[in-house]
């Protein structure tokens, strides 16, 4: 079945705009998927495939130990894939319909408090490095851009004047997000002093350049969040991610509308941003417990 697998990944690439991380994520799930139909149901073609041979490989997960979560994720590629085969290749039946997905519980994103991200953006120092760092951090705070994002940002993308950034997101969606004051003025001294230093007579569109003149890679930008993090002396565990749950919660702590949230997100459906509410009522009771006199 690699062919229909190749198939599938160009769709997802060419009509569905995905980005490469996404496509890789749906190439090992499919990867095992189709090993374990080949080497243990002995399948060789689409329309052999049948919803018992679904069910085999989620309780072949289930015993190897993989999470809920993963489960819940591999069915959802599976889905995708067999609904591309009906369509594209003439399979007869979708195996995997009423298939319930796993249910996985919903963990609270982790949060920094008020304190901890002024902490982190208080970056003392006017060298390029520590320009370039306090910018980043600002611009994905003020934004709760993802990480992939925060990297792919170009020069066009950029609308200082205006005040906002312009965000190409998943399913290569665009969203225009407001940038404030602070993290406006950290781009602005980062593109006037730091970026000219870091480019090194190279050519680059991209807004955030490591030290050797090129776009910043997620591993080097989870290195710095990493170090900067452990020398501020926050101990929580701390992910790039961790700064767009503080940008969604803390807003909506301070009053925001739930759906404006959700567009700066760059959400899909509004019960993925609802997350955040809880985690605003989770705070509110940690509050009342430490500060009420009877509580």
């Amino acid at each position: 079945m690699k062919h229909e697998v190749q198939d599938f990944l160009h769709y997802l690439t060419i009509e569905r705009g995905l980005s490469n991380n996404t496509i890789l994520s749906y190439k090992r799930d499919l990867k095992q998927y189709v090993s374990f139909l080949e080497e243990t149901c002995k399948i060789k073609q689409a329309d052999q495939i049948q919803r018992v041979h679904i069910m085999q490989f989620l309780h072949h997960l289930n015993d190897s130990g993989r999470s809920v979560s993963t489960s819940a994720r591999m069915l959802s590629t599976i889905r995708a894939f067999h609904q591309f085969l009906v369509r594209e290749y003439n399979v007869k039946q979708d195996a995997s319909l009423h298939i319930e997905t796993p249910k996985k519980e919903r963990k609270l994103p982790k949060v920094l408090s008020g304190d901890e991200v002024e902490a982190l953006l208080d970056l003392k120092g006017n060298d390029p490095l520590t320009v370039r760092n306090r910018a980043m951090l600002e611009v994905l705070y003020a934004t709760g851009l993802r990480v992939t994002e925060l990297l792919s940002l170009t020069m066009n993308d950029l609308h200082l004047t205006m005040g906002f950034v312009r965000c190409m997101g998943k399913g290569s969606k665009e969203r225009i997000i407001p940038l404030g004051s602070h993290a406006q003025d950290a781009v602005e001294m980062y593109l006037n002093k730091a970026r000219p230093a870091l480019m090194k007579k190279r050519q680059e569109d991209a807004v955030f350049l490591n030290h050797h003149g090129r776009p910043m890679t997620r591993q080097g930008f989870w290195k710095i969040l990493k170090a900067i993090a452990r020398d501020k002396g926050i101990k929580k565990e701390i992910t790039p991610h961790t700064l767009r749950h503080s940008f969604a919660t803390h807003l909506l702590e301070n009053g925001a509308d739930l759906r404006a949230v959700q567009e700066m997100l760059g959400h899909a459906d509004i019960s993925t941003t609802q997350i955040y509410t809880h985690v605003s009522k989770s705070r509110l009771k940690d509050i009342y417990k430490n500060f009420h006199p009877r509580a």
